[in-house]
């Protein structure tokens, strides 16, 4: 479980984190009235996205796919604000986004010589990793999993901010659980109207298939879905093919 615990009120009407954090409300630099869409063409935007995401907060993300919604691994608040914002289960656990193999390999994720070279033919891309968990994930998130889902997205906003982030970002389908990915930043806003919520506008997302995910935990792959890239692919390139 996330952790949390009952929350106070600031004098104008904000929440204060119990534990002694800033407050999560009106003083929180992630706060807004309404959904906020910012612009990637210009300067500035990339350390904005980053203070949002170290105060907490959830961004709104293109991917070569879709929208997500993305907070930082090591911050529960933003986590648990992203099962609240799409209606998500708890038991429904979010996958990982990082922007490179070096930072997969650097955060400690066990990668077999065939984990590492899907990892080489297919990131960045459409494909999800599931690995053996790290000791330097936080125990509360995922609690009592042995395995994490892991994937290095194919999208220059996405990859940026990932590259500036000190954690693995926490992502998800920018959605109310049930309906239709977002494909574009207009639509993320008018899904979560009124949500303390960073849109980052990176253009039409084009859709499609999701991520192939691949288990890459023994000797063998186990595709547990079909996406992009096929079954036969993902064991010929496993087992050191072309």
């Amino acid at each position: 479980m996330i952790p949390s615990a009952p929350r106070g009120r600031t004098s104008d009407g904000g929440e204060k984190d119990p534990r002694g954090d800033p407050p999560i409300g009106r003083d929180a630099p992630f706060w807004r009235p309404a959904v906020r869409i910012l612009g990637t063409q210009g300067a500035g935007w990339i350390e904005e996205a980053r203070t949002h995401l170290e105060a907490g907060g959830v961004l709104a993300l293109p991917t070569e796919t879709v929208y997500g919604l993305a907070a930082s691994l090591t911050d529960p608040r933003g986590v648990e604000r992203i099962f609240d914002l799409k209606g998500r289960p708890q038991e429904k656990l979010l996958p990982l986004q990082m922007d490179s193999l070096a930072r997969v390999r650097a955060w400690g994720f066990p990668l077999s010589a065939g984990a590492e070279r899907l990892a080489l033919a297919f990131w960045p891309g459409p494909l999800t990793l599931v690995l053996p968990r790290p000791p330097r994930c936080p125990p509360w998130f995922a609690p009592g999993g042995i395995t994490l889902a892991v994937r290095v997205p194919d999208h220059p906003v996405a990859l940026r901010v990932l590259a500036l982030a000190e954690a693995p970002l926490a992502v998800t389908s920018a959605n109310l659980s049930g309906e239709p990915p977002c494909l574009d930043a207009a639509a993320v806003a008018r899904a979560f109207p009124g949500a303390p919520l960073l849109v980052l506008d990176g253009g039409r997302a084009p859709g499609g298939l999701p991520s192939t995910v691949a288990a890459a935990t023994g000797e063998e792959p186990v595709v547990l879905r079909e996406g992009p890239i096929g079954s036969a692919r993902i064991r010929e390139v496993w087992r050191g093919g072309p």
